[in-house]
């Protein structure tokens, strides 16, 4: 089931945007971690739109919609920031990020990722989790992360809407 089904429909980002800056907040208050400037702005980039984007990408529009000259190793910081706290999620395959639905529980990152608007939903499905340690397990192989991304083609796409 994913857990943000308006991801490929439109919608107000602006509200997603808003949840998400604030349980960073909440997350980060809680963890006695500091949210910068740099790392809140970089987040609030990632949720724009629910589509991955790169660090050259989020370079790019820093310079361009607020002037600042951050240098690559800068937004890779704040990045790492992200993962470490499990704001965000690294798609391995687009080597992008995205926001991250439900922070607050650890996951592994699952994705439908669609290869038309280049959308990704993060999906919250434990099966699948349990399908690949059981999987792991009956190998004698012990899992140690897991990202999961499928890609194809959203509703929308498929609907031609």
């Amino acid at each position: 089931m994913s857990s943000h089904p308006l991801a490929c429909r439109p919608h107000d980002h602006q509200r997603c945007v808003r949840h998400a800056l604030a349980e960073a907040d909440q997350i980060c208050a809680r963890q006695g971690v500091r949210l910068t400037a740099l790392r809140r702005r970089v987040l609030e980039l990632v949720w724009q739109s629910h589509k991955p984007l790169g660090a050259y990408d989020l370079l790019a529009t820093l310079s361009e919609q607020d002037g600042r000259r951050a240098a690559p190793p800068t937004v890779y910081r704040a990045l790492d920031f992200l993962l470490e706290n499990r704001l965000v999620h690294r798609i391995a395959s687009l080597n992008a990020f995205i926001g991250c639905t439900h922070p607050d529980h650890p996951h592994q990152g699952q994705f439908l990722i669609c290869r038309q608007c280049h959308s990704a939903i993060e999906l919250q499905s434990p099966g699948i989790s349990s399908a690949i340690g059981e999987a792991a397990a009956e190998q004698g192989f012990a899992v140690e992360g897991e990202t999961v991304e499928v890609v194809g083609l959203c509703g929308s796409c498929r609907s031609g809407t």
